[in-house]
């Protein structure tokens, strides 16, 4: 067989990404802050749009639950963008990200500060969200003098030395959040150019100031400083400070002999431990804290239903000034200049039905969510159900990527606070009648009310803890038990052991 060029003429078909599709897949990940921002810079950039601010929400910003249906669904017109969303083109899924962080107690400067539970600042329970009626408060801004200007107000006074005070100045301005200099006085010295002696008496008078243990560069020291301040720094006290990794291990028959006192003598010196601060910079309120605004407010409605709307504090809405365009468009005598104009006409409109079509979509998926988690709105996170991207996706026909994008960063405010929409996703438990399924959140609730419950004589472990749990109607293991129990921040056995005896000492 020869071989010779040929022309051939071939059809096919595919979707194109336009930048306007693009556009409006991006702004799904958005929050309303960020979206704020691309709205101004829009704005900037385009004369034709303005900005329009709704006196009542309109109705495509709003849904009427009503009792919860299942059968009832939210419609969307049909559009590109409506096809691009359910088919999920674009990016690809993102998983759900882990909810639990139970954080750590202390500083990082490898010493263990002892925490028994119930003993103020020593023993602070992690915060966690398996409060079954608990309030979430932590949206709210912390107003307040900052630790840096209640230590600078001090400085005058407590130093007639100009130089040193100034030196103070600067080390106040090295303090974290806590109160302690993490800057050792080496390299304080030698940014200033100034002795070691004179960093070393600014420091003194850094931790002379008002609260007592500010300016420490450790745990222990900024507890001997307090020891000192109550005149109770004596040498039993200065080796219990000492070795608080091993008041935090609870091993006590060690401390009394290192510190040569009696059990009498070494349940006081605990006592007066507990009762200084381990973080006294906390007192203060330091940078301002950021807001977290929500996207969608679910309020009750009628005939014991729910009403959703979009938060339109925050998300105005844009038109395209039609006057002005008209005027532009009489004035504009070359093509060039009438192509331009025509371009951001084309743009904003693609704008607007984008940021429209967001509206929709977050609607749409947040109702299916209270729908699903009626319950918890309800009754709490006692009555959280699991729930996963699929099964939403499924239930709106859209996508689970889709879906991934509109939950992130997004939040929903209703009576029990503000929380993110992928809260409400968890994992889920069997149950014990082998009937449906529990949260992962609802079990966590359960370990912690069953674990705040329990007799400091009678610490339940985590065998006892499944028995009891199975009681609830949930089906766990032990290994089970134990992961969910050290993801809330709760300790095993032995330790909880030991914490309540050091707090009852």
């Amino acid at each position: 067989m020869a071989l010779g060029p040929r022309l051939d003429l071939r059809q096919s078909q595919s979707l194109v990404m336009t930048p306007q599709l693009q556009q409006a897949i991006k702004l799904l990940t958005l929050s309303n802050l960020e979206i704020e921002a691309f709205i101004g810079d829009a704005l900037d950039a385009n004369p034709l749009l303005e900005m329009s601010v709704p006196s009542e929400p309109e109705g495509s910003d709003s849904a009427d639950l009503g009792p919860v249906d299942d059968t009832r669904r939210t419609s969307l017109e049909s559009s590109p963008v409506d096809r691009l969303l359910g088919e999920g083109r674009g990016e690809e899924d993102r998983p759900v990200e882990a909810l639990d962080d139970p954080g750590e107690f202390g500083r990082e400067t490898g010493e263990s500060a002892p925490a028994p539970a119930g003993s103020g600042d020593w023993g602070r329970d992690l915060r966690t969200n398996a409060g079954e009626d608990q309030e979430w408060l932590e949206d709210r801004e912390q107003p307040g003098e900052t630790l840096a200007e209640h230590l600078l107000e001090q400085v005058g006074t407590a130093s007639e030395d100009e130089t040193l005070a100034s030196i103070a100045r600067y080390i106040i301005g090295l303090l974290d959040e806590a109160g302690y200099l993490s800057m050792g006085l080496d390299d304080i010295a030698l940014a200033l150019g100034a002795a070691g002696e004179e960093i070393a008496r600014a420091l003194e008078i850094v931790q002379s100031l008002d609260p007592t243990g500010v300016g420490a560069t450790s745990l222990s020291e900024c507890i001997a400083l307090q020891a000192r301040e109550a005149d109770r720094y004596d040498p039993a006290m200065a080796r219990l400070i000492d070795n608080l990794d091993l008041v935090a291990k609870g091993e006590l028959a060690r401390l009394k002999r290192i510190c040569q006192v009696d059990d009498e003598d070494l349940r006081d010196m605990l006592a007066e431990l507990r009762g200084y601060d381990p973080k006294p910079g906390l007192r203060f309120g330091g940078e301002p804290v950021a807001l977290a605004v929500p996207d969608v407010i679910l309020r009750e409605g009628e005939d014991s239903g729910w009403r959703l709307s979009i938060n339109q504090d925050t998300l105005p809405r844009l038109i395209v000034n039609r006057e002005y365009y008209s005027e532009l468009r009489s004035g504009c005598s070359g093509r060039e200049a009438r192509g331009w104009l025509s371009e951001r006409l084309t743009d904003a409109n693609w704008l607007i039905k984008a940021l429209d079509q967001r509206r929709k979509t977050i609607l749409r998926v947040a109702e299916e969510i209270v729908r699903h988690q009626d319950g918890f709105f309800r009754h709490g996170v006692s009555h959280l159900k699991p729930l996963t991207l699929r099964a939403v996706a499924e239930a709106i026909d859209m996508h689970e990527s889709t879906v991934s994008r509109v939950t992130s960063n997004k939040y929903l405010q209703c009576s029990r606070g503000i929380f993110e929409l992928k809260y409400f996703f968890s994992s889920g438990v069997s149950s014990a009648d082998g009937e449906g399924a529990a949260s992962a959140e609802a079990v966590k609730a359960a370990i912690r009310q069953l674990i705040d419950a329990e007799d400091p004589k009678a610490i339940l472990s985590d065998d006892t803890l499944v028995n009891l749990l199975h009681d609830k109607g949930f089906s766990l293991a032990r290994r089970t038990v134990a992961k969910y129990r050290e993801a809330i921040g709760l300790g095993s056995s032995v330790q909880r052991r030991r914490q309540k005896a050091l707090a009852g000492a």
